[in-house]
């Protein structure tokens, strides 16, 4: 016979196993509950965004003209990751404390740094879409991630209008790469002496249908010029993130809006390789991964060679698993959904670029 409970201690059985219950939903929905606290809860139609930069001054520019010692003489133009989480803002503000803090120390290192040696960097500060705009598909995310675009086009022509001559290369990582695939279809492929100056184009971490590539065509040699690299990497096994991303991947119409990539074939250029053609290298070709977060601009970081298989599959970048404390991603749940604080090609990259820039020079100054 079940002993009789006082009704004291029928509410604190009802009270424990009412916290159970809470503890339970919210390891189940926690991510839900997270990202909601990142909307903006504004229709972007009527969104006051923040001031726009006035690209003239240095202080719209994360880098500008940034050389390090010895680098050739290729003019680089890099569009940042999204580093600003969201909440009050659909497109945060160039001097958000928080966001340029993980700029500076995370994705230049890491990201901007296998282009140092190439020649002078310039990175504009923009009013980036939130991470919250790439965590959904709703047409406001879409209507900032679109008006993004428009302060790295004012930028993209102050920064042209400064380097009327000389080779180019564009550098896009993630939301940038998104923008560098517009600028490719938008402005290079309209303008025949901007794609004579265009050593390559990298579009990193983003997912860019093959079909964007008509213009700028995907690399298919290390030595050719005038063409694009485009990768979105994914950690073999992880097929849940490779539906995740795939479900809320965008790109641009004719009109400049955002719209579903609709199952096309989506493009994938390994960067060990260097060619669409080679879609498969093995751990002993790559050239080195770093993690360079923290480091000061210009040094070059130690690279860990030889320890990163990747194959191209079905619009995917396929990398080995490493065990390696120095690629692991933490931080917070939002800065978990940002690219990885480490670069797993930065040695493929730097050299990619090299090799190119070489081969645009040789063309254009044949012995």
């Amino acid at each position: 016979m079940w002993p009789k409970l006082t009704f004291r201690q029928w509410v604190g059985y009802a009270g424990f196993a009412l916290v159970l219950l809470l503890t339970a939903a919210v390891a189940v929905w926690r991510g839900d509950i997270l990202k909601a606290g990142l909307d903006p809860q504004i229709p972007f139609q009527t969104y006051q965004p923040p001031a726009a930069p006035d690209y003239r001054s240095d202080k719209a520019w994360a880098l500008i003209n940034a050389r390090a010692p010895g680098a050739g003489q290729a003019h680089v133009f890099f569009v940042h990751s999204t580093t600003y989480d969201g909440g009050s803002d659909w497109n945060g503000a160039i001097d958000d404390r928080r966001a340029l803090a993980l700029l500076r120390s995370v994705v230049l290192p890491n990201y901007a740094g296998p282009f140092a040696h190439a020649g002078d960097i310039s990175a504009p500060l923009y009013r980036q879409a939130s991470l919250y705009s790439r965590l959904t598909l709703r047409e406001d995310a879409r209507e900032a991630r679109a008006f993004a675009y428009g302060d790295v086009e004012a930028a993209f022509d102050v920064w042209l209008a400064a380097r009327p001559e000389g080779s180019i290369v564009l550098v896009g990582v993630e939301q940038g790469a998104d923008i560098v695939d517009r600028l490719l279809h938008d402005r290079v492929a309209k303008d025949p002496s901007l794609k004579r100056r265009l050593v390559a184009a990298y579009l990193i971490e983003g997912v860019t249908p093959v079909s964007r590539f008509t213009s700028t065509p995907l690399c298919h040699s290390a030595d050719e010029t005038g063409c694009a690299l485009a990768w979105r990497s994914v950690e073999e096994n992880g097929e849940g993130e490779a539906r995740r991303v795939m479900r809320r991947a965008l790109t641009w119409n004719d009109r400049g809006a955002l719209v579903g990539v609709a199952g096309g074939p989506i493009a994938c250029v390994n960067p060990v390789t260097g060619s669409v053609s080679e879609p498969v290298s093995q751990a002993r070709e790559s050239r080195g991964a770093t993690n360079a977060t923290n480091l000061e601009w210009g040094i070059r970081p130690a690279f860990q060679g030889r320890l990163v298989a990747a194959e191209c599959r079905d619009g995917i970048l396929w990398r080995s698993r490493l065990s390696s404390e120095s690629f692991r991603t933490r931080g917070s749940w939002a800065d978990q959904r940002k690219i990885p604080p480490y670069n797993l090609f930065y040695a493929d990259i730097e050299a990619d670029v090299l090799g190119r820039l070489k081969a645009w020079e040789v063309g254009r100054n044949p012995a």
